[in-house]
């Protein structure tokens, strides 16, 4: 095994790039979870994201409009899941897990005269002096815009949650929606919004995979990331900067396990693959073992407004 191939300074670069589908994808899922809603739909919207985004920018010749088209689709199929969860009042679990069947069939169908297609993608920032520091400016300061967007993010759902009036009423509504229903809030009303939001963000995640990852459109290249976007909202006990802690982690892992594969690591390959979902797997035993710390009280509580 040939470690001196593997340079620090790519690494760390690749896995600002790997972590960001599922930074995107985890802090709109947080959002949805802290209203008390729980989606287990994530991967459907954000393999839904990957192809309209990859059928938008081919078709337009710009990935931005790529990135608008894959969170408003996402969105909408939220809010599918919304009407269905908070007016229908029908399971949570349940109609999330439909959600992702109907998004893995639904990029199957859109996707399939665009396989073998190159995108346009994201160039590159240039951040003037910063982008020319010796180390950092590889690592940290030669990224496109969705980097420090997914960045912007969740130092944003940070403050709104900690700082607001909105945040504050939207963590009210995910701890007890009926004493929020008794203060006079609009608890479908918050929880809808919280939906779209994080179906944007899934759209947002999975555009950026078939966008500027890999720019090209194959099925089911998500690839179980949406899953752990779940997990990671879990890991970080629903707290906005422990998820981007576990999606730089994951990120790394993945990245770390590809450049072993290539410095020719005497571990099984299949190994090496399902490595990252594994210690993911871990992680989640370890902290269900100590307990969970910080689910909202109401999380995937159905709520009927009393007249």
């Amino acid at each position: 095994m040939d470690l001196s191939s593997i340079s620090p300074v790519l690494l760390l670069a690749s896995v600002m790039v790997s972590a960001t589908p599922i930074l995107l994808a985890a802090i709109g899922e947080l959002v949805v979870e802290k209203s008390g809603v729980l989606n287990l739909g994530v991967e459907g919207m954000m393999i839904t994201g990957a192809v309209v985004g990859f059928a938008v920018a081919v078709n337009t010749g710009s990935p931005v409009p790529g990135f608008l088209a894959a969170a408003l689709a996402s969105a909408i199929l939220s809010l599918s899941f919304g009407l269905l969860t908070q007016v229908f009042l029908s399971n949570q679990v349940a109609t999330g897990l439909g959600l992702t069947l109907v998004g893995l069939g639904l990029s199957s169908l859109i996707g399939k005269p665009y396989e073998g297609m190159k995108s346009p993608t994201l160039p590159r920032l240039d951040l003037g002096p910063l982008s020319d520091l010796p180390v950092l400016g590889r690592m940290v300061f030669s990224h496109d815009i969705m980097v420090y967007l997914s960045l912007a993010l969740v130092a944003a759902v940070w403050a709104f949650l900690k700082y607001t009036r909105a945040g504050l009423i939207l963590r009210a509504v995910g701890e007890s929606h009926d004493a929020a229903h008794a203060l006079g809030y609009k608890v479908v009303r918050v929880r809808l919004m919280a939906i779209a939001f994080g179906g944007a963000c899934a759209g947002l995640g999975g555009a950026y995979l078939s966008l500027v990852r890999v720019p090209q459109w194959t099925e089911g290249m998500t690839a179980g990331a949406g899953w752990i976007a779940l997990a990671i909202v879990v890991f970080a006990s629903w707290r906005a900067g422990r998820v981007l802690i576990g999606a730089y982690l994951f990120g790394g892992v993945t990245v770390l396990q590809l450049n072993l594969q290539a410095a020719g690591a005497a571990v099984p390959v299949a190994l090496l693959s399902a490595s990252p979902y594994l210690i993911t797997i871990l992680v989640l035993v370890i902290i269900s073992a100590r307990g969970a710390h910080g689910a909202p009280a109401s999380l995937g509580r159905p709520f009927h407004a009393s007249a």
